[in-house]
């Protein structure tokens, strides 16, 4: 039987979540959520909780070395201090080529690159690049390299400079130091109405390669006009920056479609002395470089360092390297591999004016432990904290930031 309505009971009516009130609650609790895991669940609730969290709150992983016959990966979460391991289909067979704007590039035998969004759920978004070419391979091997079906083949020379005809495969964990060492991207290649270029440093070479999503249809090379072979390639003011061992940097034309990019020595502009550069990245629309000044005591043989930060605007007119020793509330990410900057602190619980560097800077190669080394920008000291055990291969890979755009991150603890 049916029970009457009660007249005492009244339908309360849904909060209005552009009320701002609710607003205001929302945003107060989204500033004392304790993790980025607590954070992606607060996200994933509906749109105006999502909104009350903004993407800058994120902290950054470190992307550990993984096998490529796996489809595991590994990264390690400072604020927690504790391994997340995550299952990608995507890496078994690849290697990791760059990270940046939260998504990895991967590579696979073939030389063909995958970009990735790890943390953006089931049907995480991937864009597929063409494979390197011929020239590509030309350009960043001192020996020939042919291509053998799928595969790439390396023909090294003897003694009297003759080329092994038969030669031998590349090994998929040789793949970086053949073809694309490190891929930077202009913008995630997720955003409507922006255009995605790929511009990939090679493993020894004065050249570099770019790739316009969605434009080209194949990897086109660039003579930056440097000396010695591109260490490090950055993407600053909507303009990609090619910068040798030496210190020494090349500017990067606009890759619009319409348009045929060029390199430009950037000759006024010379390394700050006395300093051993580790990585250059940009932050706030400035160039920077993290290095460190390194004293020899020759008498006892030992030696000190200090690690030091500085910065450059590249639309100055007569640009200069100056020294920072504060960057308010922000935190810098290095790595020797892959480099990230990122500001804000409110979720991630990351050291304001510090840096954090995905290895120390004069490790032992025996040890075998990963260990993060932590530098107050302003004193240049720093602290060295142990990881985790090393798992294939000497070093971290870099620092990878959660975009959770798309969806939420699926993750299990390992102890």
């Amino acid at each position: 039987m049916t029970q009457p309505p009660n007249p005492k009971r009244r339908s309360l009516p849904l909060p209005d979540s552009r009320s701002g009130l609710l607003e205001d609650l929302l945003e107060s609790i989204g500033q004392h959520l304790a993790s980025g895991h607590d954070a992606a669940s607060f996200r994933s609730a509906c749109s105006p909780w999502c909104t009350v969290v903004p993407f800058a709150t994120f902290g950054l992983l470190l992307l550990l070395p993984f096998d490529p016959n796996s489809d595991h990966v590994g990264f390690y979460c400072v604020s927690e201090k504790k391994v997340l391991s995550k299952m990608l289909s995507d890496v078994c067979g690849k290697v990791a080529c760059g990270s940046l704007c939260g998504w990895l590039a991967l590579m696979d035998e073939a030389a063909s690159v995958t970009l990735l969004n790890p943390f953006a759920g089931a049907c995480a978004p991937r864009v597929d690049l063409p494979p390197a070419g011929e020239h590509v391979a030309a350009a960043s091997s001192s020996e020939r390299v042919s291509r053998v079906h799928s595969r790439w083949v390396l023909h090294p020379t003897n003694g009297y400079g003759d080329a092994d005809a038969a030669g031998r495969a590349i090994k998929i964990e040789d793949m970086r130091d053949m073809f694309f060492h490190e891929i930077v991207l202009s913008t995630p290649p997720d955003i409507v109405g922006r255009e995605c270029v790929a511009m990939a440093m090679l493993g020894c070479s004065t050249e570099a390669t770019f790739f316009r999503v969605g434009v080209d249809s194949a990897w086109t090379l660039l003579d930056t006009k440097l000396e010695f072979s591109v260490g490090s390639i950055v993407h600053c003011q909507d303009k990609f920056l090619a910068i040798d061992c030496t210190g020494e940097i090349s500017v990067c034309s606009s890759n619009a479609a319409d348009t045929t990019p060029t390199a430009t020595l950037l000759l006024s502009l010379s390394p700050p002395a006395g300093l051993y550069h580790r990585s250059y990245l940009e932050s706030n629309g400035e160039l920077h470089i993290v290095g460190a000044m390194v004293s020899t005591f020759h008498e006892t043989q030992s030696f000190t360092y200090s690690s030091a930060v500085y910065k450059c605007n590249l639309n100055d007119r007569t640009p200069e390297w100056s020294r920072v020793r504060d960057i308010g509330d922000q935190t810098l990410f290095v790595s020797k591999h892959f480099n990230e900057s990122f500001s804000g602190t409110s979720v991630s619980k990351y050291k304001e004016n510090k840096i954090y560097m995905s290895e120390s800077l004069y490790e032992d190669s025996y040890d075998l432990v990963h260990r993060l080394e932590i530098v107050d920008i302003g004193t240049g000291a720093s602290e060295v904290k142990p990881v985790q055990k090393k798992m294939h291969g000497s070093d971290a890979l870099g620092w990878i930031r959660l975009n959770l755009w798309k969806g939420h991150c699926k993750t299990s603890i390992i102890s």
